[in-house]
């Protein structure tokens, strides 16, 4: 596989926003998508975490886009979410020279990313667009995968607490809704893959079940991969990781056609 790094997707707030494409070994066209997003609890981290599922996926056949987004230390709420939909714009108004079914696109995120990702599957296409290139180009996804994601928003009383640095000083119990997956939950979200430790510290596995029932009882197509004794960021393990990469790769091909 071949990995086209640094590659700028967008431009919003002062400066560029980058990607890394992480091409199949063999070259075809029609392709699955999936925009990978990193965690680091919206404060730190960087495309090159997931380096490692877009190696993997790309494996596969599919085409990964490891994506990057504004920090809480440069841009506080909504900014995140309109530079993943900025990402999910050039994904598909690139479709064709990147050999992608622009029908098939999925977004995957770990931790902060998984509630990015969340949030971009939930969200109507036109909803929170943002700035950033290719307006009017559809934000809807195929699938999304999110792994130990946090999906209920509130601020904890430290100063330096990851919710609070994300919504601003302004932050209002609304904004923590509007900012929370569990919101937009709906018949129609698209099928969803998720995963946890359920020893995890920092986003507990209860955020995976509340987020699951709410889909079942939506009507929505979802699974729960529970990993038992496993700790936030437990798929950095090598051969965990590799499993993780195997349900994402079947989860696509069972449920994108």
């Amino acid at each position: 596989m071949t990995v086209d790094e640094g590659v700028v997707f967008a431009t919003t707030g002062a400066r560029d926003l980058h990607c890394d494409v992480f091409h199949p070994p063999q070259p075809g066209s029609g392709r699955t998508a999936v925009l990978l997003l990193h965690g680091g609890a919206w404060m730190v981290g960087d495309r090159t975490q997931l380096r490692g599922y877009g190696i993997l996926l790309a494996r596969y056949g599919l085409v990964c886009v490891a994506s990057e987004y504004r920090l809480s230390g440069e841009a506080h709420w909504p900014a995140q979410v309109h530079d993943v939909k900025a990402a999910l714009r050039w994904v598909r108004a690139n479709a064709e020279r990147l050999g992608v079914d622009p029908t098939r696109i999925v977004v995957s995120g770990n931790s902060a990313g998984a509630h990015l990702a969340l949030m971009v599957a939930g969200l109507p296409s036109g909803e929170m667009e943002g700035d950033g290139g290719n307006p009017g180009v559809p934000t809807d996804v195929a699938a999304v995968v999110a792994i130990y994601p946090p999906v209920k928003l509130r601020r904890g009383g430290e100063a330096d607490d990851p919710v609070r640095l994300l919504l601003g000083p302004d932050a209002t119990r609304e904004l923590e809704e509007q900012a929370s997956p569990i919101r937009y939950v709906h018949p129609g979200y698209p099928p969803t893959m998720l995963v946890h430790g359920n020893a995890d510290e920092l986003v507990p596995v209860e955020a995976s079940f509340v987020m699951y029932h709410a889909l079942v009882e939506a009507g929505a197509p979802v699974e729960l991969h529970v990993f038992d004794g496993e700790p936030h960021a437990f798929d950095a393990a090598p051969a965990l990781g590799r499993q993780v990469a195997d349900l994402i790769a079947l989860f696509v091909d069972r449920k994108v056609s």
